[in-house]
């Protein structure tokens, strides 16, 4: 393994680096910009067993270090990703993907998920039990250990590639969630999603958001989102993938530090679609200066 290199449920990375889903569509979009390859891999844009139009706007939201949004899973459904985007993705993209998907019922879960199963390019399942911005779905599951459990144990029963439960941090008790998910058979988990929060207009007097709560994200969670990884990696045997208001090199540390096996970059990339890509390149610089040779000394319980 190289000095940047990690490795993610038997999967070798280049590095840890890993665009978070929602902030970097299907990839082919930002290999536009510069040769997405450099990146250890990405998560896509969450996808679900039927089309998506998402909520109604306004979905986004500033607030100070940070945004709110209330997308509420836009996307073309399973099969249109399968037809489309992988075969234009394949043509950008040569390392394995991960496959974020969502859903309202375990069923819709364990569909979407099979599907995915069966595509060469998709090397991980990254199942959001998380999503803040739907009603009837996603955080529903999320938010009770037993719940949680039933999705892992479906999506299980009909995949065989590793699966990486992404979970919310709206909740009393992460770990206790997390703890189910790797009782049920979890591959990984992925933490945190977004917080839930809200914004009120001044002018108006109404809620900026046409969804009235959106999930917060940003450097303004990144503390809470170390804790709860600190939490979740010393609870569990299976990897963690960090996330939540990672934007520069140094964070990215302190997540691997905290037990992250690798790191998923966000809202940084709304806002300067080059952030991964410069993140990668600071990173050796930035593990010179703390006496880091190579990634692989930053593993859980060193």
């Amino acid at each position: 393994m190289g000095r940047l290199s990690v490795e993610l449920c038997g999967v070798e990375l280049d590095n840890p680096v890993i665009p978070a889903s929602g902030t970097f569509g299907y990839g082919y979009e930002f290999a536009e910009l510069y040769d997405i390859n450099l990146l250890g891999s990405f998560s896509f844009k969450g996808t679900t067993r039927e089309p998506r139009f998402g909520n109604d706007t306004p979905r986004i939201a500033d607030c100070p270090a940070g945004m709110l949004n209330s997308v509420g899973l836009q996307n073309p459904g399973v099969d249109r990703v399968i037809d489309t985007e992988l075969p234009r993705l394949a043509k950008c993209f040569r390392k394995p993907v991960m496959a974020n998907v969502s859903g309202f019922s375990v069923e819709d879960y364990a569909y979407t998920c099979r599907r995915l199963d069966g595509e060469p390019q998709v090397g991980w399942l990254e199942v959001n039990i998380s999503c803040p911005n739907v009603h009837g779905g996603g955080m529903s599951f999320g938010t009770d250990p037993k719940a949680a459990a039933s999705v892992v144990r479906a999506v299980k029963a009909v995949t065989t590639k590793p699966v990486i439960i992404k979970l919310t941090p709206n909740v009393t008790d992460i770990v206790s969630v997390a703890k189910a998910c790797e009782d049920a058979g979890a591959d990984g988990l992925s933490l945190i999603n977004t917080l839930l929060g809200m914004r009120v207009d001044l002018r108006t007097r109404k809620p900026i958001l046409a969804n009235v709560m959106g999930g917060l994200s940003g450097p303004a969670v990144f503390p809470v989102a170390l804790r709860m990884v600190w939490q979740t990696a010393r609870a569990v045997r299976i990897p963690v993938v960090g996330m939540g208001g990672v934007s520069s090199a140094e964070d990215l540390l302190e997540m691997l530090m905290a037990g992250a096996a690798a790191v998923e970059v966000g809202a940084a990339n709304l806002i300067d679609p080059w952030a991964c890509k410069k993140i990668i390149e600071a990173l050796p610089a930035a593990m010179d200066r703390y006496g880091i040779k190579n990634l692989q000394e930053l593993r859980i319980g060193e």
